[in-house]
């Protein structure tokens, strides 16, 4: 492929890497070829890509059992990852269409904040399938099927996951431009970043820090602020999006953080 399908932010760590970039276009080629309802195509990943894959699940099924919550350590292990080759997101959406009626549809890269909600909003998560770059493989600036694997699939197979999550995408409809920058905002605090307390320890439910063993680890050790769940005033809140977050909200259960949710976007809508 000559052209590069999606722009590469100088800072991403595959940036300079030709071949790299080569094969994650034609990945993403793929999903921009997809018809949505049509079977979702299969990725032959290569050695290299499942190394990559095998040392990501390795440094984070290291952490699950002390730093996940136990909703989703139950979840994942009934998907039953291979711990050495990466999985299909066709046989996820499979999964978790029969759990919560999620399902998966390839995007080709970052999806627009107010077609991403409105996705949500269907239970339709939009997902990558390339992965990230094989040198830096415990980080990614964007979105990957790790990302999407590890940190998403498991929670969407939750009923009151999946609830919350469609419940913030059904809140765009005829939203504002401000207003969908907003619902974007608690969609990181919670679906990305959300962090509960269990039995007095904290445990992360958000995909964000799922699906990175640096930001896990850190995140729960005491290394950043963190602020009982207030969702008016977490929808104003700026937050960094290529380094660690500095403030997590946290919640005594996941219902908690959906019924905060439902009653401020009642409100909003009064």
């Amino acid at each position: 492929m000559d052209v590069a399908l999606i722009e590469l932010e100088s800072d991403h760590p595959g940036f300079n890497d030709l071949e790299y970039r080569a094969r994650r276009d034609e990945i993403a080629g793929v999903a921009q070829g997809h018809a949505p309802g049509s079977p979702i195509p299969r990725i032959t990943y290569t050695d290299l890509e499942n190394r990559t894959w095998a040392e990501v699940y390795q440094g984070l099924t290291s952490l699950f059992p002390t730093h996940a919550c136990r909703e989703f350590n139950r979840i994942f292990s009934e998907l039953d990852y291979p711990a050495d080759s990466v999985p299909q997101i066709a046989d996820v959406d499979a999964f978790m269409k029969e759990r919560t009626g999620f399902r998966m549809q390839p995007v080709a890269g970052l999806v627009g904040a107010r077609d991403f909600l409105e996705h949500l909003s269907r239970r339709i998560f939009c997902s990558t399938q390339y992965i990230r770059y094989h040198d830096r493989p415990l980080y990614t600036p964007e979105p990957d099927i790790c990302h999407e694997l590890m940190g998403h699939a498991p929670m969407l197979a939750i009923p009151e996951f999946a609830d919350l999550t469609q419940k913030i995408g059904q809140a765009s409809h005829d939203a504002t431009d401000e207003q969908i920058e907003q619902l974007a905002t608690l969609y990181w605090f919670t679906v990305e970043y959300g962090i509960v307390r269990e039995g007095g320890d904290l445990k992360a439910y958000g995909a964000g820090l799922l699906s990175s063993y640096g930001e896990l680890a850190h995140s729960l050790e005491g290394e950043v602020e963190i602020r009982s769940f207030d969702p008016a005033e977490a929808a104003m809140t700026s937050y960094p999006i290529t380094s660690y977050q500095p403030t997590l909200w946290e919640v005594d259960s996941i219902e908690q953080a959906f019924e905060k949710i439902r009653r401020y976007l009642d409100i909003e809508s009064c």
